[in-house]
């Protein structure tokens, strides 16, 4: 089996919350826990096919988990995934926080030699 980068599943990530029914989905399931299939294509005004598609993106991505308990289909969340976006914005916020403190200083120093120069 190939083992996928963490910037892959980052990108299966970002691309399977690309969908704003996928986000909706994917919130519904974090905010009221497992739903049956049948229970989440009442939600929408799509056919019972099109969540099924959406949630299958959402599986293939780690977003979600089915557990089938006779003819149910249970979707559960797993919220595990999202770290990869937590963690790359923690790490554009870092660079963000760099460069500000470098501004930040660079304009401090600026400001204490026009103070001299008077």
């Amino acid at each position: 089996m190939v083992e996928r980068s963490d910037s892959d599943r980052l990108t299966e990530v970002l691309k399977a919350t690309s969908d704003p029914t996928r986000r909706a989905i994917l919130t519904i399931l974090v905010q009221e826990g497992p739903c049956r299939v049948t229970d989440l294509a009442s939600r929408f005004r799509v056919s019972l096919n099109s969540v099924s598609k959406h949630i299958k993106v959402l599986e293939g991505a780690g977003l979600v988990t089915r557990r089938t308990e006779w003819r149910e289909h249970l979707i559960a969340p797993d919220m595990g995934p999202i770290g990869l976006i937590d963690t790359w914005f923690g790490q554009l916020r870092s660079t963000w926080e760099m460069r500000l403190e470098a501004l930040e200083a660079a304009v401090t120093e600026e400001s204490k030699d026009d103070d001299d120069d008077t």
